[in-house]
């Protein structure tokens, strides 16, 4: 350590000895006092960044997954609205290295009718084995059995806030009105078929649960009166590659085939969040500035504190550009430090939030987040080192753009001025 220091330039020595400067008078005590103020307030804007971003990354990966668990990576499907060689499809599809599985799939709406309740709802036929290899609905059914969705037996599968809806369990009879009639002699009617409910499923997110069925895809094509499936939804290994592999897809694949990604089917949402997490780094940043500008204050009081030493200094030699190396190198201990501070705090909460708010929940007697209104018991984080790295360098960078204008001022103190009245 001796000699780290003792190697040091003397613009290092003379920072760092007012860094830490003695609390002798009144007016040194209060310069530190307001050095100390901007270094908290670096680290707590820091801090405050990186837990922010980390639980909407959370929220985000949480409400993806919940998402994906229900929907395809990819879904490709024909313009005339059904493929009726989907098994080439997937096997040209499954030539693409990544892709990992498909599965062929009815889409449609229809009218869910129960006791005196009526639901638009989106049915989805599949073929329950083959769906398990690219979804995780059959993991997601809380009562009955994924595999009762057998063929001819009209059975079917409801979200649990559609259950709920409909007060219906399993074994219950529902019907579902098509959105095209059949013509009879008293005019156009309605095609109503009665379906068995096998099984609830809970994908932990609303737009689902209260929206979506699942069908046999043979009695789904029956119901809708399709001939072949409406299209293939593919999982790949990647799902974060997905917009590359669609655009892969597209150009091998053969016929009049539309492809699209999870992220186009959710676009709006994305975007909101995206959009969300610039606004909440912008704001936080501003926090940042403020706590880093105060440097500003305390190095200017500093500047005119130390205005005899700055002449002595320049009397003995050391040149406009030292001067102001010892107090950018004085401004920047502080942000560097208070960077360190908040980057440290900001992580161990993101890494520990899921025992810190049950533990704030179980002193406050509060539920800060309800499952019955938001779906998710535990307040989610997902810490990613690329904004720790990027919180850092920019807090650091505006600290060291605080220590500019009071070391030029430094810099710029006459010898001869400064010691008329000493």
């Amino acid at each position: 350590m001796k000699f780290v220091v003792k190697n040091l330039s003397f613009e290092w020595l003379v920072g760092l000895r007012y860094t830490r400067a003695g609390r002798r008078s009144g007016r040194n005590s209060f310069i530190s006092f307001i050095s100390m103020i901007s270094m908290a307030g670096i680290a707590l804007g820091v801090a405050a960044l990186i837990i922010v971003l980390s639980v909407m990354n959370g929220f985000q990966k949480e409400v993806r997954d919940r998402m994906l668990s229900v929907l395809a990576h990819i879904e490709v499907f024909d313009a005339g609205g059904a493929i009726p060689d989907w098994k080439t499809t997937a096997l040209q599809a499954q030539e693409n290295p990544s892709v990992l599985a498909s599965a062929p799939y009815v889409d449609g709406q229809a009218m869910i009718i129960g006791d005196n309740v009526m639901r638009g709802v989106i049915l989805r036929g599949v073929l329950p084995d083959q769906e398990s290899k690219v979804s995780e609905v059959s993991e997601k059914i809380k009562v009955g059995k994924w595999a009762d969705l057998r063929p001819g037996e009209f059975n079917i599968i409801l979200g649990s806030a559609l259950a709920a809806a409909l007060h219906v369990n399993v074994g219950d009879k529902i019907r579902l009105a098509a959105p095209d009639g059949q013509m009879t002699p008293a005019g156009m009617l309605p095609r109503i078929k009665a379906f068995t409910v096998v099984g609830i499923f809970e994908a932990g997110h609303y737009e689902y649960d209260s929206g979506m069925a699942f069908l046999q895809i043979e009695d789904a094509q029956k119901f809708f009166r399709l001939s072949s499936p409406s299209g293939l939804r593919l999982k790949i290994k990647d799902i974060l590659a997905a917009p590359k592999v669609a655009l892969e897809l597209s150009r091998t694949l053969t016929g009049d085939l539309f492809i699209r990604d999870w992220s186009q089917q959710n676009r709006n949402y994305f975007t909101a969040v995206k959009t969300e997490k610039t606004m909440m780094f912008i704001i936080l940043t501003l926090i940042v500035a403020v706590a880093a500008f105060n440097l500003v204050s305390t190095l200017v009081m500093t500047v005119t504190d130390k205005q005899a030493d700055i002449a002595i200094l320049r009397t003995l030699g050391a040149s406009p550009s030292s001067i102001m190396k010892i107090f950018m190198i004085q401004g920047g201990i502080v942000g560097l430090v208070g960077t360190a501070l908040g980057v440290g705090f900001g992580v161990l909460v993101s890494l520990n939030i899921d025992v810190i708010v049950p533990f704030i929940e179980r002193i406050l007697g509060v539920d800060l987040l309800p499952r019955d209104l938001y779906f998710i018991s535990a307040l989610p984080s997902d810490l990613r080192w690329n904004d720790v790295i990027q919180i850092s360098v920019m807090a650091i960078v505006l600290a060291f753009a605080a220590t500019i204008y009071p070391s030029w001022r430094a810099a710029r103190v006459k010898p001869v001025e400064a010691l008329r009245y000493e």
